[in-house]
């Protein structure tokens, strides 16, 4: 487990399938990432098989925040898309309950995933992409440190729109500096 001040990062277990089909299943969650269509718990169940297959150190993590004397899962998040040569990966999470959201989960939670990739995992730079619309998101990571690098135009549609794709990224000095 990674502790932080107010959560901890934990193994996926498959019994956390059902809740995170739930999460993408929430039009309202669903909107701040890559799926656009509802997902089954069987195509849930594949992903899992296949992740953990994975390397340890590639394999997404349950965000929970301390309830009295339990743990709740309130989220997930991972690094992915490692380039070992150039020590990069792609950051991405998701604050599933909604109850949760805009009490500085995310900022805390992308903080200690960004020392756990550059201080256990040695990487020299970890970036993501986040759509242009959702401020929240992008509030967050500027919070923990990223800064914005580029910007895809048009580069997803859903619900009938298109929208511009951030690149943002920390860099390892960047955030020595910190």
């Amino acid at each position: 487990m990674i502790y932080g001040e107010r959560i901890r990062l934990v193994a996926i277990e498959k019994e956390d399938l059902p809740l995170f089909v739930a999460w993408l299943n929430d039009p309202e969650v669903r909107r701040g990432v890559a799926m656009y269509l509802p997902m089954s718990l069987a195509q849930e169940e594949k992903w899992f098989e296949t992740m953990i297959e994975r390397p340890q150190d590639t394999q997404p993590l349950n965000i929970e925040v301390r309830e009295g004397k339990k743990w709740v899962k309130i989220g997930n998040m991972g690094l992915f898309q490692f380039d070992h040569r150039v020590r990069s990966a792609e950051f991405g999470i998701l604050i599933g309950e909604k109850s949760y959201w805009d009490k500085g989960y995310g900022t805390e939670a992308t903080k200690l995933i960004l020392k756990h990739g550059f201080e256990t995992l040695n990487l020299n730079r970890i970036m993501l992409r986040v759509y242009d619309d959702n401020l929240r998101a992008i509030r967050c990571y500027e919070k923990a440190g990223f800064v914005v690098e580029g910007r895809m135009r048009d580069a997803n549609y859903s619900e009938g729109v298109y929208r511009d794709i951030i690149i943002m990224s920390v860099i390892r000095s960047e955030w020595d500096d910190l």
